[in-house]
């Protein structure tokens, strides 16, 4: 399994997100807009896209589309949805 975040932010101010956080996943810079535009999260001249979270299966196909994301609980919301998916956990993860 793999994720990332997406933003259409450039690249320079996503590796400042990402170092403020301390990230441990890649954000993929979008500044033309073009990859969000594609995936409709956002339209238009709209300024800011959407924070939906996809989960796109083995076959590059999308499984499901979050479009409630809820920052606080985001992580475990994603772990569940996973598991209802029927992705494994990963070993490391558990211990």
């Amino acid at each position: 399994m793999a994720y990332f975040g997406a933003s259409c932010d450039t690249e320079e101010l996503n590796k400042e997100f990402a170092d403020k956080l301390e990230l441990d996943f890649p954000l993929l810079s979008d500044p033309e807009r073009q990859v969000a535009l594609a995936y409709g999260v956002v339209s238009g001249d709209g300024q800011y896209p959407a924070r939906w979270t996809f989960f796109i299966d083995a076959e590059g196909k999308i499984a499901f589309i979050d479009k409630n994301v809820r920052t606080g609980s985001h992580g475990a919301d994603c772990a569940a949805k996973l598991a209802e998916l029927g992705v494994a956990e990963a070993e490391d993860a558990a211990e």
